[in-house]
């Protein structure tokens, strides 16, 4: 391990994150400052009501079985792609970067709270746009995750 938890190397390609992926295990994605930051204070908290919460939240790239054969490349890009909205939500310096870890519990939306947290590396800019390019190129509608208050969507009554 390196001095400061923030002196990892970086992941410059799809291809890279999928070769971990591939190799390994108990990897996450944080979005977030980084370790230096999160590694400090153990655990995330609850936006919502401010409950520290057992744990760092972080989004598995763990391949489910379901995927079946499918390319772990496309996995890769659809978890990635999927919080792409964050450094634009929690401002400047939030990036992701990749971790392994042990998932200790669930947050308030369903994502996994990691213990034990391992940074690995860095995921540049780089990759993220080759997640976009590669999620735009399925056939289909595809977007990041989006969250709107239930009183701006439609209603499900209707």
């Amino acid at each position: 391990m390196s001095e400061s938890p923030d002196d990892l190397p970086t992941l410059h390609s799809l291809d890279e994150v999928a070769e971990w992926m591939a190799r390994a295990r108990h990897l996450y994605v944080r979005w977030s400052r980084g370790p230096g930051v999160d590694l400090a204070a153990s655990s995330s908290v609850d936006e919502l009501t401010g409950t520290p919460l057992p744990g760092l939240s972080a989004n598995s790239l763990d391949v489910e079985p379901w995927w079946q054969d499918r390319p772990i490349r496309l996995w890769a890009a659809r978890r990635l792609y999927d919080y792409c909205h964050l450094p634009r939500l929690r401002g400047e310096g939030v990036r992701p970067w990749l971790l392994r870890g042990r998932e200790a519990a669930r947050g308030p939306d369903n994502e996994p709270l990691v213990r034990d947290v391992e940074p690995l590396a860095w995921i540049s800019r780089k990759v993220i746009d080759e997640a976009t390019q590669e999620i735009e190129e399925q056939p289909g509608p595809w977007g990041p995750v989006r969250r709107r208050p239930w009183r701006e969507g439609p209603d499900p009554s209707r």
